[in-house]
């Protein structure tokens, strides 16, 4: 692999797909880890999120901190924000649960898997909690 590809090559995006929500908020904050250091490292990144991490992209939603020495959510969701990340929130999942539309994420968007890949193009790094 050439080392000299720069951060707008689609084959250095990342995508962090989430379904879990503040059930489990140690997962959550994990997840938001992975999508800050990928954004902050200059990837295009992506967190595709479904089940209950639709409500993630509702602002003031993503609050609290999930254990001793973790960062809060809102720094977490505010470096994210600010490194260019990106949210893509299932519209299955996030109409069945009543959600609105208007209360999102400046940087959400609803959509579904097509977005997904296409945004995807030829390639990215994945992970998924």
């Amino acid at each position: 692999m050439n080392n000299t590809t720069t951060n707008t090559n689609t084959n250095n995006r990342a995508v962090v797909s989430l379904t879990t929500g503040l059930e489990d908020s140690e997962k959550v904050t994990v997840a938001f880890l992975v999508a800050v250091g990928a954004a902050e490292s200059g990837r295009p990144t992506m967190m595709f999120l479904a089940k209950e991490a639709v409500r993630l992209a509702v602002t003031g939603v993503a609050t609290g901190t999930a254990c001793e020495g973790c960062p809060p959510l809102s720094d977490l969701l505010a470096r994210y924000e600010a490194a260019g990340g990106r949210y893509l929130v299932c519209p299955l999942c996030f109409n069945a649960k009543h959600l609105d539309a208007d209360a999102l994420l400046p940087n959400a968007t609803v959509g579904g898997t097509v977005p997904l890949w296409e945004w995807i193009g030829d390639g990215a790094t994945t992970f998924s909690y």
